[in-house]
């Protein structure tokens, strides 16, 4: 007879250790085959292989579905309260790397002379942005023969259904995502659409540049220690796929304290009326919260490119796994589960206070 080990002190111990930030499945196995284990909520001792077993097999939507929970819980709860609007971003990343090709949806890394020199797999996340908290809550892999902008549409699609039309007032994405049914896609869902305008889109482009480039900016403020400019017209002709009756472009110029200045053109069907210019600069800013509080974070500290168990499912379950750890990390820190007198702490500074109060168990083991 083989021991049961149920499934939820295995999903607490994933959990536990993406908080605590250890990549490897054999890091998890020292730490419930340690005195820590207590302190961790975990009766039972299980190995790297039940980790394996279990990610290979477990329903992602129900992974899924915890961390629709988590953000949706967030904002009854009034995390975002102090937020005028609510911002969801949808950018893709590479992750999962390994020296050989080990499954069906790794994609060659190639140096700059086209050699290939590993593989790794492409996904598409998606993230609450512009409340002051970025919450990270769902990923969606994509193979060869997929692409970044189908696997952002399905994503988008589906978080909609899960967290209900009126949980965010607008999604933000770079031009990749600046398409015709990308666009038709988010309006059907209620929300509006703020895009990186590029070359992609070259008579919008073009005109945009002319138009604005003789002209004095509609609107200066400060960011910070930053000037901004703006350029701001509603009235540009939609390309002849877009249902929209006219696109909104608006360009901004950041000066920042070194003398480097920052040039940008999005495009939104918000009007005028319904969000002003400075509010739709703040939106298209927001969709860097997805590459440096998402991907970033998620590479640098929580082991996102890191591989435990080379298969597709167990790939998938580890990543949502860790969008989830990195979102429930930032609501008790920045906006406390149960709020106490103490000040709001650092990510690192939460960090050793998890790892000390494991080693009181150590101690007195």
């Amino acid at each position: 007879m083989f021991p049961q080990v149920p499934a939820a002190p295995i999903l607490r111990s994933l959990v536990v250790a993406r908080l605590l930030r250890q990549e490897s499945f054999l890091a998890v196995e020292a730490l419930v085959c340690s005195p820590a284990r207590k302190s961790m909520g975990v009766r039972t001792q299980f190995g790297d292989d039940v980790l394996g077993y279990l990610t290979e097999r477990l329903d992602a939507d129900r992974l899924r579905g915890a961390a629709v929970g988590v953000v949706q819980r967030a904002k009854r709860n009034k995390a975002f309260e102090q937020s005028r609007w609510i911002g969801l971003a949808i950018d893709g990343t590479g992750a999962g790397r390994s020296r050989e090709k080990q499954c069906e949806d790794c994609r060659p890394v190639r140096n700059q002379k086209k050699e290939i020199v590993g593989y790794h797999h492409k996904v598409v996340m998606i993230s609450v942005v512009g409340t002051g908290l970025t919450l990270p809550f769902d990923i969606e892999p994509y193979g060869p023969g997929d692409s970044e902008y189908a696997a952002g549409q399905r994503l988008l699609e589906c978080a909609l259904k899960s967290l209900g039309a009126r949980f965010a007032n607008y999604v933000v994405v770079d031009g990749e995502f600046a398409r015709a049914p990308f666009l038709h896609a988010a309006g059907d869902l209620g929300l509006r659409l703020v895009a990186r305008l590029k070359d992609n889109l070259p008579e919008l482009s073009e005109a945009a540049r002319k138009r604005f480039a003789p002209k004095p900016p509609d609107r200066q403020f400060r960011d910070g220690q930053d000037q901004v400019e703006i350029w701001d017209d509603d009235d540009f002709d939609p390309w002849q796929t877009l249902r929209w009756k006219t696109v909104r472009v608006i360009r901004y110029r950041q000066h920042k304290a070194d003398g480097t200045v920052l040039e940008a053109y999005w495009l939104t069907d918000f009007s005028k009326s319904e969000a002003g210019s400075q509010a739709v600069y703040y939106m298209a800013k927001s969709r860097w919260e997805i590459e440096n509080q998402g991907f970033n974070d998620a590479k640098n500290r929580h082991g996102f490119e890191h591989i435990c168990h080379h298969h597709q499912n167990s790939l998938l379950i580890n990543w949502l796994i860790i969008v989830l750890s990195m979102t429930l990390e930032r609501l008790y820190r920045q906006r406390y589960l149960h709020r106490g007198i103490h000040s709001l702490l650092q990510s690192i500074q939460l960090l050793r206070l998890l790892w000390i109060s494991l080693g009181h168990d150590l101690n007195t083991s």
